[in-house]
């Protein structure tokens, strides 16, 4: 059976996880450049599987859901210390896409004539 958690069970069991540590959240500042570090070792990882450059003997493997999610766990922690439900900005930020941009991109089967496939 497959743990399903909730947006807001993921930030809860971040806060538990740091709220362990005297240390707490790292300043804004310091998780933006944690962000952009991840960031950059989840492109490596894409550009090794997708892109021009093949890893090097000497790089150890790593998977791009790996990183994808330690991207994920720095940025609850950012959300996390800043106070901001991730939850709540996802549903603003999905409210923005199905009104402003209702109509930016060409939907599946639009502009298909009736029978076609």
């Amino acid at each position: 059976m497959k743990n399903e958690k909730t947006v807001k069970d993921l930030q809860r069991e971040v806060d538990e996880y740091i709220s362990q540590f005297k240390e707490g959240y790292f300043s804004p500042l310091a998780m933006m450049a944690r962000m952009t570090e991840e960031l950059g070792e989840l492109a490596r990882e894409v550009n090794h599987y997708y892109g021009e450059k093949p890893k090097k003997t000497s790089e150890s493997e790593k998977a791009i859901d790996e990183e994808v999610g330690d991207m994920l766990f720095v940025l609850i922690c950012f959300a996390n210390s800043l106070g901001i439900d991730l939850q709540d900005a996802h549903d603003r930020v999905m409210t923005k896409f199905n009104t402003r941009d209702k109509d930016r991109w060409t939907r599946i089967g639009e502009g298909e004539e009736h029978g076609d496939n």
